[in-house]
């Protein structure tokens, strides 16, 4: 999968929204499906981000802040087992770089630098068995994204309207 070589903004923080959307734009959006949060409709448990290739293929990526976030991920039940994504990466910013062997070994390693450029430090272990996502699961997919844009469009409209009143 080719990655997008665009440099994102530097970053004040490293919160994990600026990870993601340094993910995001290093998994290029115009490219690839990309959808934040997905916690019903595709998987039995909560993805970070789920990245969809142009060709079908579905990978899953974690974004972790600090070490405690990875050391929480370590215990879940789920183990990111599931029969649609391909692969498995963990976003970190750099000032983690040394907790990388805390992460599994099957999980590929995403390192956010500063300047906002993210590096694939570790390639991920690729189930070559999982197939590409059916027609009804692309859809589903999308779906969520568009419903993402709707309840952002919500929240925006909310907090720039003077008189308080929310959007329907």
């Amino acid at each position: 999968m080719a990655m997008s070589s665009k440099k994102s903004p530097s970053l004040s923080n490293e919160t994990c929204m600026e990870i993601e959307y340094c993910v995001a734009a290093y998994f290029d959006w115009r490219r690839c499906v990309i959808v934040p949060n997905v916690s019903w409709g595709m998987l039995d448990y909560e993805a970070d981000l789920l990245v969809m290739t142009g060709a079908g293929c579905l990978y899953e990526v974690e974004i972790k802040c600090n070490r405690a976030d990875i050391k929480r991920d370590l215990k879940k039940r789920h183990g990111h087992r599931n029969n649609l994504t391909r692969g498995l990466y963990f976003a970190i910013p750099e000032k983690l770089e040394n907790c990388i062997t805390l992460i599994p070994d099957h999980a590929g390693v995403l390192l956010v630098r500063k300047t906002g450029l993210v590096e694939e430090s570790r390639k991920p272990l690729i189930k070559k068995h999982v197939p590409k996502l059916k027609e009804r699961d692309r859809y589903t997919l999308v779906r969520l994204a568009s419903m993402r844009i709707w309840t952002l469009t919500k929240t925006i409209i909310y907090y720039n309207n003077d008189s308080g009143r929310v959007a329907r």
